[in-house]
């Protein structure tokens, strides 16, 4: 099938030139619009202007072009179909057998920060009304809407096969894609009230496999201007495979909540070691000796260059990932030692740069939460990410007042708790981890295995503070922590045995603070 007569009207122009030359040689006949009809004609190529195929003038500065019978009888008309080529033999009209289109560039508008007016007029109205005619129609036309697509639908053009039907119906089902992204963006842009969801994504990168070799896997990165670990910097060291996003997002996730020095460490999707200091190296020292035998294999993340001194740490451990906002040309140096140690360069993580995950809409005026999406079957669910506002006025302190210090560590605690599988407990001291529980089923066996990770790596510590992500069901949680010499427990409360618990706490000389404020992760 060799094209005959095509419709052209692009905003991206890239390769236009270099894949209708040879087409235009075999005879082609092309139509255009507007920007690209200029672009085209002063490439060489003999153009018929959208005015002469719709006797109409391109009206309203553009905004209604190919929007007339004369094209979309072109497009629609089903050549098998004897009634269809009669209606055209008609109106003199010959069928589109090629279409080339790509949309107002809204995004690229969004990107620059532009004001809603200009968002609006980058809205399209007529291309992808011309490009799902033409998917739907795509028994007679193929369809182009990715410039990416133009050699590979050449090769077939000009060899002997031709395109054949599979082909324009791959990418026909392209078109819908293509054309559901870019009204997903508009929407989740405009924030209609509508109640529904859309959500749309853009091919980061096809992963080797996803949790198990068994399983295939693709990144995408959400449409729009959502700031996310596509726009990282791989310098160094094997792909990324799924299970390392998994973690690498579990560990940015906490370290972009501190606004002092931080590192974290991070294995099977929860964090194993945190540090928080003045001093970036103390920091780092903190993470990576939290619990040495966790670490083992996982993933850090910091919100500060690395530089040498951190570098020499991080080398003598096994690990799979670093990213942090920017690194040293010494501490570059240290790690092109690990060929197969992936280093990732964010500068979104750097302390004092824009929070990461919030917006400002150019629209609205207002912050925008990120958002988190889980699947279901048959479905999935939407919440607004978890928050933590380092303020203590709604705490209820049941005992004797708090030092600054143990004030820091309680935040401190709260934060890593919170991006612990639940059930969850974060016992911590001077701004570092000593030992946590996990994703356990009962909040009895979180705490045990906090507290023994705690003797383990920690034993010289006395009277850390103790952090649990959601209150305490009955007292045997606390009759356990009790024995271990903690003098102090953070947790929501709201419990139906609230007054047990805390009479237990009391009974045993322990320092009770209720937040109100419950940071469940399951």
């Amino acid at each position: 099938m060799k094209f005959k007569n095509a419709l052209i009207s692009v905003s991206d122009k890239t390769g236009l030139v270099d894949f209708l030359k040879p087409l235009a040689q075999s005879g082609l006949r092309i139509v255009s619009t507007g920007g690209t009809y200029k672009h085209l004609k002063e490439a060489g190529f003999e153009v018929v202007d959208i005015s002469e195929q719709t006797g109409f003038p391109e009206v309203l500065d553009g905004r209604v072009k190919t929007l007339h019978p004369h094209v979309h009888m072109a497009v629609l008309a089903r050549m098998d179909e004897p009634e269809h080529r009669q209606v055209l033999e008609q109106y003199k009209l010959m069928p589109f057998d090629l279409v080339i289109c790509n949309l107002y560039p809204f995004e690229q508008t969004l990107a620059a920060k532009k004001p809603l007016e200009d968002l609006i007029e980058n809205i399209d109205i007529g291309g992808p009304t011309l490009l799902r005619a033409s998917a739907k129609n795509y028994h007679s036309v193929t369809v182009i809407c990715d410039p990416k697509d133009y050699d590979w639908i050449l090769a077939k053009a000009l060899g002997e096969e031709g395109m054949g039907v599979e082909d324009r119906l791959h990418l026909a089902a392209k078109v819908f894609s293509h054309c559901s992204g870019y009204d997903s963006v508009i929407a989740e842009t405009l924030e209609a009230p509508t109640g529904l969801k859309t959500m749309a994504g853009r091919l980061v990168q096809t992963l080797r496999y996803g949790e198990n070799p068994q399983q295939k896997a693709s990144w995408y990165a959400l449409r729009g201007q959502y700031p996310g670990l596509h726009e990282a910097k791989n310098s160094s060291g094997k792909e990324l495979s799924y299970n390392n996003l998994l973690d690498l997002d579990a560990a940015v996730g906490l370290v972009r909540e501190f606004s002092e020095p931080a590192a974290v460490a991070v294995k099977h999707n929860n964090p194993c070691g945190v540090g928080v200091d003045a001093s970036s190296l103390r920091a780092m020292e903190k993470a990576l000796k939290a619990d040495t035998v966790s670490v083992f294999g996982g993933i850090v993340a910091s919100n500060f260059r690395i530089e040498s001194s951190q570098a020499e740490l991080l080398t003598e451990i096994f690990l799979e990932c670093i990213v942090a906002p920017d690194f040293s040309t010494e501490a570059r140096n240290i790690f092109s030692k690990k060929k197969n140690l992936r280093i990732l360069e964010w500068d979104a993580l750097a302390l004092g740069s824009e929070r990461l995950g919030v917006r400002k809409s150019e629209i609205s005026k207002k912050p925008i939460p990120p958002t988190e999406f889980r699947s279901l079957l048959g479905g999935f669910l939407v919440q607004e990410k978890d928050d933590y506002l380092n303020e203590t006025t709604s705490w209820k302190i049941l005992g004797n007042t708090i030092t600054e210090q143990v004030k820091k560590d309680l935040l401190f605690g709260e934060k890593v708790c919170g991006s612990l599988k639940s059930n969850s407990i974060a016992i911590v001291y001077e701004g570092q981890t000593l030992g946590l529980g996990m994703g356990q089923v009962n909040r009895v066996d979180a705490v045990e295995q906090a507290l023994r990770r705690w003797k383990t790596h920690h034993p010289h510590v006395i009277s850390p503070c103790l952090v649990s992500d959601a209150f305490f069901p009955f007292r045997d949680s606390i009759d356990l922590i009790a024995q271990s010499g903690v003098k102090t427990i953070l947790h929501p409360g709201g419990s139906l045995r609230d007054e047990e618990v805390i009479q237990a706490a009391q009974e045993k000389g322990i320092l009770m603070i209720l937040t109100g404020k419950r940071h469940f992760r399951h």
